[in-house]
C-alpha cells in the first residue's frame, strides 16, 4: 500500500512561527503569503498540515493559551480567589509586554476585523467568554467557602477582573511598560472585596435567679 510523503518539517515549530505572525498583525493583517514565508512552507503544505487560514488561526490561539498565555489557565488553579485574580492580571501585564508584539493575541486580534473575519472574531469572543465563566465559577466557589462575602456577585467580580485584563492589553499595545501596568494592578486589587465575616453569636440569656429561702422566725413561746 502506497503511503504519503512524510512531512519534512516540525508542525509545532512552524505553528509557533504562525503564532508570531498572527500576534503581530492580527487575523486579517496576516496574509497567506506572509504566513507561508514566516513558516517556511508552501501553501499546499500549509493546507495539508493545518487546514485553511481560519483553522491555522484556531491552532495558533490554542498554542498561545497553552504557552505564552498559560497564566489564564493557571490562575484558575490558584489556592484563593484573590490569588487567581492577581495571577491573571500579573500574567497579562507580563505577556503583553514581553511577547513578539505588544498586547494580547486574543484581545488585539478581535479589535479590528471586517466581515471576512467574522468566524475568527466569534472564536476569540468565545475564548474570552469561556475565560470569564471560569473566573465566575472560581469566585462562586470562593463565596461558598466563605472567602468572599455574601454581598459579592461572582459574575460582576469576574467581569471586573476581565475588563482590567483587557485594558492591560490595550495599554500595553499603546506602549505602557510592565512597571506601569503592575502599579495599575496594585490599585485594582485594593478594591478586592472583604472576606465573609461570621455572625456574632447571640448573647446567652442570664440564668434565672433562685429566690433566697426565707429567714426562720423565732418560735413563739
Amino acid at each position: 500500500m502506497a503511503t504519503g510523503r512524510p512531512r519534512e518539517f516540525d508542525v509545532g515549530e512552524r505553528l509557533d512561527r504562525a503564532l508570531e505572525v498572527f500576534w503581530r498583525h492580527g487575523y486579517e493583517g496576516a496574509g497567506l503569503a506572509e504566513l507561508t514565508e514566516a513558516m517556511g512552507i508552501s501553501r499546499p503544505s500549509l493546507y495539508a498540515a493545518y487546514g485553511n487560514k481560519e483553522s491555522l488561526f484556531r491552532k495558533a490561539v490554542d498554542r498561545y493559551l497553552d504557552g505564552p498565555a498559560r497564566h489564564i489557565r493557571e490562575a484558575a488553579e490558584a489556592p484563593t480567589a484573590r490569588a487567581a485574580a492577581e495571577g491573571l492580571l500579573r500574567g497579562a501585564a507580563s505577556v503583553t509586554t514581553t511577547g513578539p508584539s505588544r498586547g494580547c493575541l486574543v484581545v488585539q486580534s478581535a479589535l479590528v476585523t471586517g466581515a471576512q473575519a467574522d468566524a475568527a472574531r466569534d472564536e476569540l469572543v468565545s475564548r474570552r467568554r469561556a475565560g470569564e465563566l471560569g473566573l465566575r465559577a472560581r469566585f462562586a466557589q470562593a463565596k461558598a467557602d466563605g472567602e468572599l462575602g455574601d454581598d459579592v456577585d461572582a459574575a460582576d467580580l469576574a467581569r471586573y477582573i476581565a475588563m482590567i485584563s483587557y485594558g492591560i492589553s490595550v495599554q500595553a499595545a499603546d506602549g505602557a511598560e510592565r512597571e506601569e501596568l503592575d502599579r495599575a494592578v496594585d490599585l485594582a486589587l485594593r478594591a478586592w472585596p472583604a472576606a465573609s465575616t461570621p455572625a456574632e453569636p447571640a448573647p446567652a440569656e442570664p440564668a434565672p435567679v433562685e429566690p433566697s429561702p426565707a429567714a426562720p422566725t423565732p418560735a413563739e413561746g
